[in-house]
């Protein structure tokens, strides 16, 4: 699976990922032909990329949560939120059944904290960010082998850490960070403490989660917002990266960013803004090239990555689909980069 912007679409493809509206009805299918005049239809509704099926790499990508999961969750989160938004309904408490839920779904998977995980780029919402959020910090919890409680207040921190989103005076949602004025910047960054006031007489709700709702922004070196600390909990470090790792990816925030721009990023501040531990726990499980990645290598071959190697996120296997000369291989030509100790991936292709 991939992603593809609209205007890329060449009328041969295959959806790989339902297209649904705001109120979850299906638009088009998955496995439907994308064809040329759907372009213009799916521009009106403000849909700018889709997921299509890729030959090569749609087998080989591992993640987290599977997507039929992670709707299910989604549209769960966003409808309590809602509700707790606009009329403070009592029931808020079923935040800690679906963290839970997610708990329990990832530590069902067997060997679940020595795989490597294709997250990828994506379009996403709050409400499909928290719950990537959420999997990513209670995986962190999970190998750093915290106390059930604390994986438990790690997720249910994490679901509604940008709960103070909906209270802002403007429809974040629609916007993206550049375009926000300067007055509505300053309002952005009062999200945490607008969550927080939300949350604060929620008996069921612990200290270690309201806590995550009020500075997963806060960073080590003081500079992060609202009330710049430096004094974090583990689980705000926990939570405040992967927060910081799925906004980059998923453009919420700021612009967005390929994995391997994060992951480099993350290398040069380790210790600096985040945490040093959790950042190299983070990265043990996060494929640098997600699967279906394009890539050129050192030997200057074009290629795709179809296979993540346990242990190793910078070293993947991949498929080559043009020489250095420029020319298809007449043959199947698959390089393991761990076998293949001189061949380096230089730069992905966008």
């Amino acid at each position: 699976m991939k992603l593809l912007k609209v205007d890329e679409i060449s009328g041969t493809e295959e959806l790989a990922r339902s297209i649904l509206t705001d109120n979850y009805r299906e638009l088009l299918s998955e496995g439907t032909k994308l064809k040329k005049e759907y372009i213009c239809k799916l521009k009106e509704l403000g849909i700018n990329e889709v997921y299509v099926k890729d030959k090569i790499s749609d087998q080989e990508a591992i993640v987290i949560l599977k997507d039929e999961v992670k709707i299910k969750y989604r549209e769960k989160v966003q409808n309590i939120i809602s509700r707790h938004t606009y009329h403070r309904t009592d029931d808020m408490i079923e935040i800690g059944k679906t963290a839970d839920n997610i708990i329990s779904n990832i530590m069902e998977e067997d060997n679940i904290v020595e795989q490597i995980f294709d997250i990828k780029e994506r379009s996403a919402d709050i409400y499909e960010h928290s719950i990537s959020t959420c999997t990513m910090a209670t995986l962190v919890a999970l190998k750093m082998r915290l106390p059930k409680d604390t994986v438990y207040n790690i997720s249910v921190g994490c679901l509604l850490h940008d709960l103070g989103i909906r209270y802002l005076a403007f429809d974040f949602d629609h916007l993206a960070y550049s375009e926000l004025s300067e007055k509505e910047t300053e309002e952005y960054k009062k999200h945490p403490i607008y969550g927080y006031t939300g949350v604060k007489d929620e008996t069921w709700l612990s200290k270690e989660s309201k806590d995550i709702i009020l500075s997963h922004h806060e960073r080590i070196d003081g500079k992060g917002y609202p009330l710049k600390i430096k004094d974090l909990s583990k689980e705000i470090k926990i939570a405040g990266l992967c927060d910081f790792f799925d906004e980059c990816i998923c453009g919420i925030g700021c612009s967005r960013m390929k994995v391997y721009e994060v992951v480099e990023y993350l290398k040069s501040t380790k210790g600096i803004v985040f945490d040093e531990k959790i950042v190299d726990i983070l990265l043990e499980f996060v494929a640098v090239y997600p699967c279906g990645s394009k890539v050129v290598t050192n030997e200057g071959e074009t290629a795709i990555v179809i296979h993540q190697n346990k242990g190793f996120p910078e070293r993947p296997a991949i498929q080559v689909i043009t020489n250095k000369e420029g020319r298809e291989p007449e043959k199947l030509v698959i390089k393991d980069l761990l076998k293949y100790n001189s061949v380096f991936i230089e730069r992905v292709l966008n």
